[in-house]
């Protein structure tokens, strides 16, 4: 009973903070970012305000999951703020309960918030963003002059079987070019079996051909040949520039399932696929930042004195916010330019603030 009267403390004095941080936080974001976009398709390019506002829902879930871990950091700051303020965790220490019994169920409450989160990601957001990108191609951008597009896949398939998967660093429909392209052959067996790689490739007479490229043989045990480099050579994809605009995914938009899959299609040791093994950790490492935030905003909250208000807990969690993504972004540009290898790039700031969340926990009690 007493367990379930502490446990219901922590987490009631946490749950409405909460709500607030993911309230406040989508505001934000909402107001710096989807309604400036939103605006800017009505006034400048004459977008329908009902097509603005089915873009603006379709993004909406990928806000809503990246405030989940400020959310996070916030409630628990406020929330351990508000009870120490009151003199509940004093009491709770009076009566030798140590802090990481208080913790707990802030611990398991944040591990179910990180896999909805993931769960999130695996399923809504993609949806959203597959959505949004044909919103995009097929309404917005119909009459207008197609942009070029970064770093896409294609997964071409024959009578329901793989026969290839392409990578491009950019795509320009208009022109009928293509640079950076990399492609994977399969055989019937769905086994990698060539692999080709190109600086350019360009659209003409209803034919893609690529050049200043070479040409690897995979065979069954692995070992990757060369079979010859060329100059100029017709590449095997019978789509065209518009179908290929059409057809090609973000690697951005994808999960993180999604993302494995495509990866492990291709060969792991190319160097091209640093980027995309950065982003796939980033997918896997992200949700899990809620728990350490919450520990680590419980661990500030439990610290401060008297009974200041909620501006300046938001506030500290704005600076905490801050610190983690300038860590995140420093860690994905070394991953991305091959300096650390892409699992640091992912997890480093995890690794850097559990240490920081775990130092600051075990000063509560000493305290």
């Amino acid at each position: 009973m007493r367990r379930s009267l502490l446990n219901k403390l922590i987490l009631g004095a946490c749950s409405g903070p909460f709500l607030f941080g993911i309230l406040i936080f989508v505001l934000i974001f909402v107001a710096g970012d989807l309604l400036f976009q939103a605006a800017r398709l009505i006034i400048e390019q004459g977008v329908s305000f009902s097509v603005v506002t089915r873009l603006f829902f379709y993004r909406l879930p990928e806000v809503i999951v990246m405030t989940i871990p400020m959310s996070s950091l916030l409630s628990t700051l406020l929330g351990m703020s508000t009870l120490n303020g009151g003199s509940e965790l004093i009491a709770l220490k009076s009566l030798g309960i140590p802090f990481t019994r208080i913790l707990r169920p802030v611990f398991f409450a944040s591990v179910m918030i990180s896999l909805i989160g993931f769960g999130l990601n695996e399923t809504v957001v993609p949806f959203g963003a597959i959505a949004a990108d044909r919103l995009m191609k097929f309404e917005i951008m119909k009459h207008q002059a197609s942009v070029i597009q970064e770093k896409v896949f294609l997964r071409d398939e024959e009578d329901g079987k793989l026969k290839r998967v392409l990578y491009i660093d950019e795509l320009d429909p208009d022109k009928g070019t293509l640079s950076g392209i990399m492609m994977h052959e399969f055989d019937d067996n769905g086994a990698l079996s060539h692999t080709l790689n190109a600086r350019r490739g360009m659209w003409r007479d209803s034919q893609w051909w690529v050049e200043d490229g070479r040409m690897y043989d995979v065979a069954r045990d692995g070992e990757i040949r060369l079979l010859l480099r060329f100059e100029r050579q017709r590449l095997a994809l019978k789509i065209s520039p518009e179908q290929l605009q059409n057809s090609t995914r973000r690697p951005g938009d994808m999960s993180a399932h999604e993302l494995w899959s495509y990866i492990k299609q291709m060969d792991e040791k190319n160097s091209q696929l640093s980027q995309l093994w950065v982003m796939f950790h980033l997918k896997t490492a992200v949700p899990w930042a809620c728990v350490i935030m919450a520990v680590l905003g419980a661990s500030f909250g439990a610290t401060r004195r008297g009974r200041s208000g909620g501006g300046v807990g938001f506030g500290i969690s704005v600076v905490i916010v801050f610190a983690y993504y300038v860590v995140m972004s420093l860690c994905r540009a070394f991953g991305e330019a091959g300096a650390i290898p892409p699992f640091i790039a992912g997890w480093g700031p995890n690794i850097v603030f559990l240490f920081a969340a775990l130092y600051f926990a075990r000063r509560v009690d000493t305290i």
